[in-house]
This record gives structure tokens, C-alpha cells and sequence, in this order.
């Protein structure tokens, strides 16, 4: 019975990753889908950032209780740099760390582009 709890729970912590490497436009392979949108980050990276960046007063509790700042309308510049830091271990969050170092530099540029360009959303 544990043993099938275990698996269970594994299963349905690992569900969300199976969207890694589908095509962000249905029907088009992954590749089709990067050429229709160019520039464009895929879906599961936007989606990331969204879980946390995108809650008004949101507060984290991992490794310690902190507020999480909102990205949209920061600058795609101090969000890029921001991310390269925490890429190279400048920035100092474990899970910033590991998002950042599973992105490659056009990834962190498009990420940075997408949500300058969202504005602020308190302004909205």
C-alpha cells in the first residue's frame, strides 16, 4: 500500500513535466511551432515564472519567507541580468538557481522581452 502511494505521488509530481519539449502551438511539431512564433519563449518557460512572478503579494517559504517580486513590466535588461546571475550563482535562491541554469541565453532574452513588454500589471 505505500509503495503504491509513493508511485502515485511521484506520477502526479512529475505530470507537468511532460509538457517539457511540446509544441507550444498544437498541432505543429516543436520545431514548427518556434519558426510560426519567433523570438517567442515556449509555454512551459513563460508558465515557470508564472507560478510565483504573477500573484499579487505573494509570499514564498522556501528556503525562507520572502516577498516575491512581480516581473512584468520590470526591464528586459535587469531581468536578463537577473537571471544570469542567478545562472552563474551571483544570486543566491536555490530555486531561481535551478530554473536559470535549465535556460540557455536566448531563452533568458526572450523570457526578459516577454514579460518587459507585459507592463506593469498593478497599472492594468
Amino acid at each position: 500500500m505505500m509503495r503504491s502511494r509513493f508511485w502515485t505521488a511521484a506520477a502526479a509530481a512529475l505530470l507537468p513535466l511532460t509538457a517539457i519539449g511540446q509544441p507550444a502551438i498544437p498541432g505543429k511539431s516543436a520545431p514548427a511551432a518556434a519558426a510560426a512564433t519567433p523570438g517567442a519563449p515556449q509555454a512551459v518557460n513563460v508558465s515557470m515564472c508564472t507560478g510565483c512572478h504573477t500573484i499579487p503579494g505573494y509570499q514564498a517559504s522556501f528556503p525562507q519567507v520572502y516577498r516575491v517580486p512581480m516581473i512584468s513590466g520590470q526591464s528586459a535588461a535587469y531581468i536578463e541580468a537577473a537571471l544570469q546571475a542567478y545562472r552563474k550563482g551571483d544570486r543566491n535562491h536555490p530555486t531561481m538557481r535551478a530554473i536559470a541554469q535549465g535556460l540557455d541565453d536566448a531563452e533568458i532574452k526572450a523570457l526578459a522581452a516577454y514579460y518587459a513588454a507585459r507592463g506593469s500589471e498593478a497599472t492594468k
